[in-house]
Protein backbone atom coordinates (compact mmCIF):
# COMPACT_ATOMS: atom_id res chain seq x y z
CA UNK A 1 0.00 0.00 0.00
CA UNK A 2 1.08 3.11 -0.64
CA UNK A 3 1.48 5.82 1.49
CA UNK A 4 -0.28 9.32 0.86
CA UNK A 5 1.18 11.46 4.03
CA UNK A 6 4.24 13.12 2.37
CA UNK A 7 4.80 15.10 -0.75
CA UNK A 8 8.46 16.10 -2.54
CA UNK A 9 9.01 18.01 0.02
CA UNK A 10 9.07 15.94 2.99
CA UNK A 11 11.11 13.28 1.14
CA UNK A 12 13.79 16.01 -0.26
CA UNK A 13 13.65 16.80 3.90
CA UNK A 14 14.40 13.10 4.37
CA UNK A 15 17.51 12.95 2.51
CA UNK A 16 18.70 15.66 4.18
CA UNK A 17 18.13 14.67 7.12
CA UNK A 18 19.42 11.40 6.39
CA UNK A 19 22.45 12.52 5.37
CA UNK A 20 23.40 14.94 8.15
CA UNK A 21 22.60 11.88 10.57
CA UNK A 22 25.24 9.94 8.96
CA UNK A 23 28.22 12.72 8.88
CA UNK A 24 27.19 14.53 12.18
CA UNK A 25 25.63 12.11 14.85
CA UNK A 26 26.27 8.64 13.92
CA UNK A 27 30.05 8.71 14.10
CA UNK A 28 30.06 10.37 17.83
CA UNK A 29 26.99 8.83 19.05
CA UNK A 30 28.95 6.04 21.11
CA UNK A 31 30.54 9.18 23.11
CA UNK A 32 26.90 10.46 23.30
CA UNK A 33 25.40 7.10 25.04
CA UNK A 34 28.43 7.17 27.11
CA UNK A 35 28.22 11.00 28.70
CA UNK A 36 24.55 10.72 28.94
CA UNK A 37 23.81 13.52 26.43
CA UNK A 38 23.88 15.17 23.23
CA UNK A 39 26.53 18.14 23.57
CA UNK A 40 24.89 21.69 23.86
CA UNK A 41 26.52 22.54 20.44
CA UNK A 42 24.80 19.92 19.02
CA UNK A 43 21.53 21.74 18.90
CA UNK A 44 23.43 24.96 17.23
CA UNK A 45 23.77 22.20 14.07
CA UNK A 46 20.03 22.12 14.58
CA UNK A 47 19.31 24.92 14.94
CA UNK A 48 21.20 26.27 11.25
CA UNK A 49 19.57 23.28 9.65
CA UNK A 50 16.31 24.56 9.93
CA UNK A 51 14.82 21.57 12.21
CA UNK A 52 14.00 24.26 14.67
CA UNK A 53 12.14 26.49 12.64
CA UNK A 54 9.54 24.98 10.71
CA UNK A 55 6.48 25.28 12.39
CA UNK A 56 7.33 28.94 13.60
CA UNK A 57 6.33 32.20 11.46
CA UNK A 58 8.49 34.02 8.86
CA UNK A 59 8.76 37.32 10.97
CA UNK A 60 10.62 35.13 13.56
CA UNK A 61 12.92 33.30 11.30
CA UNK A 62 11.14 30.04 10.57
CA UNK A 63 9.77 28.78 8.06
CA UNK A 64 6.07 29.26 8.32
CA UNK A 65 4.82 26.28 8.35
CA UNK A 66 1.68 24.83 9.94
CA UNK A 67 2.50 20.94 9.78
CA UNK A 68 3.93 17.51 11.94
CA UNK A 69 4.89 15.32 9.08
CA UNK A 70 8.70 16.92 9.16
CA UNK A 71 8.58 16.15 12.24
CA UNK A 72 7.74 12.37 11.53
CA UNK A 73 10.42 12.03 9.18
CA UNK A 74 12.70 13.04 11.87
CA UNK A 75 10.78 10.61 14.05
CA UNK A 76 11.35 7.37 11.07
CA UNK A 77 15.04 8.96 9.95
CA UNK A 78 16.28 8.97 14.32
CA UNK A 79 15.13 5.39 14.26
CA UNK A 80 16.17 3.90 11.33
CA UNK A 81 19.86 4.54 12.37
CA UNK A 82 19.36 3.81 15.77
CA UNK A 83 20.38 7.83 16.93
CA UNK A 84 18.18 9.88 19.12
CA UNK A 85 18.57 13.87 18.85
CA UNK A 86 18.83 14.24 22.71
CA UNK A 87 16.18 16.94 24.33
CA UNK A 88 15.86 19.26 21.05
CA UNK A 89 12.09 16.53 20.82
CA UNK A 90 10.96 18.51 23.76
CA UNK A 91 12.11 22.07 22.44
CA UNK A 92 9.84 21.39 19.40
CA UNK A 93 7.04 18.94 19.80
CA UNK A 94 6.62 20.33 23.49
CA UNK A 95 7.30 23.84 24.02
CA UNK A 96 6.87 25.63 20.47
CA UNK A 97 2.56 24.70 20.80
CA UNK A 98 2.43 26.63 24.16
CA UNK A 99 3.97 29.33 22.49
CA UNK A 100 2.34 29.77 19.22
CA UNK A 101 -0.81 29.15 21.06
CA UNK A 102 -0.26 31.79 24.40
CA UNK A 103 2.87 33.89 23.58
CA UNK A 104 1.70 37.47 23.29
CA UNK A 105 3.62 39.32 20.48
CA UNK A 106 5.93 40.64 22.51
CA UNK A 107 6.75 37.44 24.12
CA UNK A 108 7.40 36.10 20.45
CA UNK A 109 9.46 38.51 19.70
CA UNK A 110 11.93 37.89 22.83
CA UNK A 111 11.35 34.17 22.60
CA UNK A 112 11.00 32.83 19.40
CA UNK A 113 14.01 34.08 16.48
CA UNK A 114 16.63 32.52 20.13
CA UNK A 115 14.15 29.55 19.91
CA UNK A 116 15.05 28.74 15.80
CA UNK A 117 18.74 29.16 16.15
CA UNK A 118 18.67 26.82 19.14
CA UNK A 119 20.14 30.03 21.48
CA UNK A 120 17.29 29.15 23.89
CA UNK A 121 16.36 25.74 23.65
CA UNK A 122 13.72 24.61 25.91
CA UNK A 123 11.72 22.29 28.34
CA UNK A 124 8.59 21.52 29.79
CA UNK A 125 8.21 20.79 33.51
CA UNK A 126 5.12 19.56 35.04
CA UNK A 127 5.55 16.30 36.44
CA UNK A 128 6.85 16.34 40.15
CA UNK A 129 7.84 13.66 42.86
CA UNK A 130 4.82 11.82 43.95
CA UNK A 131 2.09 13.47 41.30
CA UNK A 132 3.41 11.77 37.88
CA UNK A 133 -0.15 11.41 36.01
CA UNK A 134 -1.92 13.47 38.36
CA UNK A 135 -1.20 16.76 37.30
CA UNK A 136 -3.73 18.71 39.47
CA UNK A 137 -1.73 17.73 42.61
CA UNK A 138 1.16 19.25 42.15
CA UNK A 139 2.75 21.58 45.16
CA UNK A 140 4.89 23.95 43.14
CA UNK A 141 3.67 27.39 43.88
CA UNK A 142 3.92 30.91 42.29
CA UNK A 143 3.15 33.87 43.82
CA UNK A 144 2.58 37.39 42.82
CA UNK A 145 4.76 39.84 44.47
CA UNK A 146 3.22 42.86 46.27
CA UNK A 147 4.45 45.13 43.70
CA UNK A 148 2.84 43.38 40.97
CA UNK A 149 5.93 43.15 38.94
CA UNK A 150 7.25 39.30 38.99
CA UNK A 151 6.03 35.81 40.56
CA UNK A 152 8.05 34.13 43.17
CA UNK A 153 8.31 30.49 42.12
CA UNK A 154 9.18 27.44 45.06
CA UNK A 155 8.71 23.81 44.28
CA UNK A 156 10.60 21.57 42.28
CA UNK A 157 9.77 19.05 39.43
CA UNK A 158 11.52 15.63 38.41
CA UNK A 159 11.74 13.90 34.64
CA UNK A 160 12.27 16.54 32.96
CA UNK A 161 13.59 15.65 29.75
CA UNK A 162 15.92 18.66 28.60
CA UNK A 163 16.18 19.79 31.65
CA UNK A 164 20.05 20.20 31.91
CA UNK A 165 20.59 21.98 28.63
CA UNK A 166 17.22 24.10 29.24
CA UNK A 167 17.77 27.97 28.75
CA UNK A 168 13.97 28.79 29.03
CA UNK A 169 11.78 25.77 30.96
CA UNK A 170 7.63 26.21 30.27
CA UNK A 171 7.12 25.76 34.44
CA UNK A 172 3.89 24.21 35.47
CA UNK A 173 3.00 26.57 39.09
CA UNK A 174 -0.02 26.99 41.43
CA UNK A 175 -0.55 30.56 41.39
CA UNK A 176 -4.03 29.96 43.07
CA UNK A 177 -5.48 27.28 45.28
CA UNK A 178 -7.65 24.16 43.84
CA UNK A 179 -11.82 25.01 43.98
CA UNK A 180 -13.90 22.52 45.93
CA UNK A 181 -15.93 21.67 42.21
CA UNK A 182 -12.45 21.69 40.42
CA UNK A 183 -9.07 21.06 41.60
CA UNK A 184 -7.71 21.71 37.67
CA UNK A 185 -8.01 25.62 38.49
CA UNK A 186 -5.24 27.43 39.78
CA UNK A 187 -2.58 26.07 37.93
CA UNK A 188 -0.53 29.11 35.44
CA UNK A 189 2.62 28.75 32.96
CA UNK A 190 5.75 30.43 33.29
CA UNK A 191 8.39 31.00 30.76
CA UNK A 192 11.37 30.55 33.55
CA UNK A 193 14.73 31.94 32.59
CA UNK A 194 17.04 28.92 33.68
CA UNK A 195 19.98 31.44 34.75
CA UNK A 196 17.37 33.24 37.57
CA UNK A 197 18.75 33.63 41.07
CA UNK A 198 16.81 30.17 42.85
CA UNK A 199 16.84 28.26 39.94
CA UNK A 200 18.79 24.97 40.03
CA UNK A 201 19.24 21.79 37.78
CA UNK A 202 19.35 18.95 40.46
CA UNK A 203 21.03 15.04 39.77
CA UNK A 204 20.60 14.27 35.91
CA UNK A 205 18.61 11.22 35.76
CA UNK A 206 20.12 8.02 35.47
CA UNK A 207 17.70 6.58 32.87
CA UNK A 208 16.89 2.89 31.70
CA UNK A 209 16.57 4.09 27.96
CA UNK A 210 16.84 7.47 25.93
CA UNK A 211 20.67 7.24 27.50
CA UNK A 212 21.77 10.26 25.10
CA UNK A 213 18.26 12.56 26.11
CA UNK A 214 19.44 14.72 29.64
CA UNK A 215 16.96 14.49 32.06
CA UNK A 216 17.00 16.00 35.38
CA UNK A 217 15.55 16.89 38.49
CA UNK A 218 14.66 20.91 38.76
CA UNK A 219 13.72 22.50 42.32
CA UNK A 220 13.21 26.39 42.64
CA UNK A 221 13.89 28.27 45.77
CA UNK A 222 12.53 32.21 46.15
CA UNK A 223 12.99 32.27 42.16
CA UNK A 224 11.72 35.73 40.69
CA UNK A 225 9.56 35.31 37.82
CA UNK A 226 8.66 38.74 35.67
CA UNK A 227 4.67 39.11 35.34
CA UNK A 228 6.02 39.40 31.67
CA UNK A 229 6.58 36.01 31.46
CA UNK A 230 3.70 34.29 32.38
CA UNK A 231 1.86 32.79 29.25
CA UNK A 232 -1.39 33.26 28.74
CA UNK A 233 -3.85 33.79 31.43
CA UNK A 234 -3.67 33.22 35.39
CA UNK A 235 -5.21 29.97 36.27
CA UNK A 236 -5.57 28.30 33.39
CA UNK A 237 -2.80 26.08 33.16
CA UNK A 238 -4.57 23.05 32.88
CA UNK A 239 -6.81 23.96 30.45
CA UNK A 240 -3.84 24.73 28.25
CA UNK A 241 -1.98 21.53 29.19
CA UNK A 242 -5.27 20.26 27.70
CA UNK A 243 -5.03 21.45 24.51
CA UNK A 244 -1.50 20.09 23.41
CA UNK A 245 -1.90 16.39 24.90
CA UNK A 246 -2.96 15.36 21.75
CA UNK A 247 -0.01 16.42 19.92
CA UNK A 248 1.97 14.97 22.34
CA UNK A 249 0.77 12.07 22.54
CA UNK A 250 0.73 11.59 18.53
CA UNK A 251 4.22 12.34 18.71
CA UNK A 252 5.27 8.74 21.13
CA UNK A 253 2.48 7.24 19.06
CA UNK A 254 4.85 8.05 15.98
CA UNK A 255 7.79 8.04 17.16
CA UNK A 256 7.17 4.16 18.69
CA UNK A 257 5.79 3.12 15.30
CA UNK A 258 8.94 4.43 13.67
CA UNK A 259 11.04 2.17 16.17
CA UNK A 260 9.31 -0.63 15.18
CA UNK A 261 9.95 -0.39 11.78
CA UNK A 262 13.58 0.39 12.32
CA UNK A 263 13.37 -3.03 14.88
CA UNK A 264 12.22 -5.10 11.99
CA UNK A 265 15.20 -3.13 9.36
CA UNK A 266 17.56 -4.35 12.53
CA UNK A 267 16.58 -7.71 12.39
CA UNK A 268 16.34 -8.54 8.90
CA UNK A 269 19.62 -7.17 8.59
CA UNK A 270 21.24 -9.70 11.01
CA UNK A 271 19.50 -12.86 10.81
CA UNK A 272 20.72 -12.39 6.60
CA UNK A 273 24.01 -11.72 8.02
CA UNK A 274 24.14 -14.31 11.19
CA UNK A 275 24.84 -18.16 9.93
CA UNK A 276 23.71 -21.02 12.80
CA UNK A 277 24.22 -24.65 12.36
CA UNK A 278 25.71 -23.69 8.26
CA UNK A 279 22.55 -22.12 7.34
CA UNK A 280 21.57 -18.05 7.86
CA UNK A 281 19.10 -17.65 10.46
CA UNK A 282 17.08 -15.92 8.12
CA UNK A 283 16.37 -19.27 6.57
CA UNK A 284 15.07 -20.97 9.04
CA UNK A 285 10.90 -20.96 8.94
CA UNK A 286 10.40 -19.54 12.49
CA UNK A 287 12.88 -16.71 11.82
CA UNK A 288 10.45 -15.99 8.33
CA UNK A 289 7.01 -16.14 10.59
CA UNK A 290 8.19 -14.03 13.15
CA UNK A 291 9.26 -11.22 10.72
CA UNK A 292 6.50 -11.52 9.22
CA UNK A 293 3.97 -11.19 11.48
CA UNK A 294 6.57 -7.98 13.08
CA UNK A 295 5.89 -6.64 9.25
CA UNK A 296 2.40 -6.98 10.03
CA UNK A 297 2.03 -5.25 13.04
CA UNK A 298 4.01 -2.74 11.64
CA UNK A 299 1.85 -1.92 8.71
CA UNK A 300 -1.08 -1.84 10.80
CA UNK A 301 0.85 0.36 13.35
CA UNK A 302 1.71 3.15 10.25
CA UNK A 303 -1.70 3.37 9.16
CA UNK A 304 -2.64 4.16 12.60
CA UNK A 305 0.12 6.75 12.89
CA UNK A 306 -0.51 8.16 9.60
CA UNK A 307 -4.11 8.63 9.95
CA UNK A 308 -3.54 10.35 13.43
CA UNK A 309 -1.26 12.39 11.77
CA UNK A 310 -3.72 13.75 9.10
CA UNK A 311 -5.98 14.69 11.68
CA UNK A 312 -3.55 16.12 13.93
CA UNK A 313 -2.72 18.56 10.84
CA UNK A 314 -6.09 19.32 10.08
CA UNK A 315 -6.74 20.03 13.73
CA UNK A 316 -9.05 17.06 14.00
CA UNK A 317 -7.37 14.88 16.70
CA UNK A 318 -9.46 14.35 19.81
CA UNK A 319 -7.92 13.37 22.84
CA UNK A 320 -10.08 10.05 23.09
CA UNK A 321 -8.30 9.47 18.92
CA UNK A 322 -4.76 10.17 20.14
CA UNK A 323 -4.99 8.18 23.39
CA UNK A 324 -6.11 5.35 20.85
CA UNK A 325 -3.09 6.09 18.37
CA UNK A 326 -0.44 5.97 21.48
CA UNK A 327 -1.80 3.01 23.12
CA UNK A 328 -1.95 1.04 19.90
CA UNK A 329 1.52 1.85 18.26
CA UNK A 330 3.22 1.31 21.45
CA UNK A 331 1.58 -1.84 22.69
CA UNK A 332 2.86 -2.67 18.93
CA UNK A 333 6.24 -1.41 19.32
CA UNK A 334 6.74 -3.26 22.57
CA UNK A 335 5.38 -6.79 21.42
CA UNK A 336 7.73 -5.81 18.03
CA UNK A 337 10.96 -4.71 19.38
CA UNK A 338 10.97 -7.49 21.83
CA UNK A 339 10.92 -10.52 19.08
CA UNK A 340 13.42 -8.42 17.38
CA UNK A 341 15.77 -8.44 19.76
CA UNK A 342 15.08 -12.28 20.25
CA UNK A 343 16.22 -12.76 16.81
CA UNK A 344 19.43 -11.24 17.65
CA UNK A 345 19.98 -14.22 19.98
CA UNK A 346 22.60 -13.09 22.77
CA UNK A 347 24.22 -10.56 20.49
CA UNK A 348 20.76 -8.43 21.35
CA UNK A 349 21.40 -7.97 24.57
CA UNK A 350 24.17 -6.06 23.93
CA UNK A 351 24.51 -2.22 23.84
CA UNK A 352 26.61 -2.31 20.71
CA UNK A 353 23.26 -3.76 18.56
CA UNK A 354 21.13 -0.55 17.93
CA UNK A 355 18.27 -3.24 18.49
CA UNK A 356 19.02 -3.52 22.24
CA UNK A 357 19.44 0.49 23.09
CA UNK A 358 15.83 0.23 20.79
CA UNK A 359 14.29 -2.21 23.42
CA UNK A 360 15.37 -0.12 26.07
CA UNK A 361 14.34 3.59 24.98
CA UNK A 362 11.06 2.24 23.81
CA UNK A 363 9.88 1.07 27.26
CA UNK A 364 9.10 4.61 28.32
CA UNK A 365 6.75 5.04 25.49
CA UNK A 366 3.91 3.11 27.47
CA UNK A 367 4.74 5.44 30.41
CA UNK A 368 5.26 9.20 29.45
CA UNK A 369 2.70 10.98 28.10
CA UNK A 370 -0.02 9.70 29.89
CA UNK A 371 0.12 5.83 30.84
CA UNK A 372 -1.26 3.09 28.82
CA UNK A 373 -3.96 2.76 31.64
CA UNK A 374 -4.63 6.33 31.77
CA UNK A 375 -5.43 6.15 27.92
CA UNK A 376 -7.31 3.10 28.19
CA UNK A 377 -9.39 5.64 30.72
CA UNK A 378 -9.62 8.47 28.22
CA UNK A 379 -11.05 6.25 25.75
CA UNK A 380 -13.22 4.39 27.82
CA UNK A 381 -14.86 7.48 28.94
CA UNK A 382 -15.23 8.74 25.23
CA UNK A 383 -16.97 5.35 24.87
CA UNK A 384 -19.42 6.26 27.31
CA UNK A 385 -18.37 3.97 29.78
Amino acid sequence: MRRTVYNEDHEAFRETIRAFIEAEVVPVYDEWFAAGQAPRDFYYKLGELGVFGINVPEEFGGAGLDTHKFEAVLYEETSRAGVNFGGSGVHVLLALPYIKLLATDEQKKAYLPKFVTGEEMWALAMTEPGTGSDVAGMKTTAKLSEDGTHYVLNGAKTFITGGVHADRVIVCARTSAPREDDRRFGISLFAVDTKSEGYSVGRKLDKLGLRTSDTAELAFVDVKVPVEDLLGEENKGFYYLGQNLPSERWGIAFGAYAQAKAAVRFAQLYVQDRTVFGKPVASFQNTKFELAACQAEVDAAEAVADRALEALDAGELSAAEAASAKLFCTEVAHRVIDRCLQLHGGYGYMNEYPIARLYADNRVNRIYGGTSEVMKSIIAKSMGL
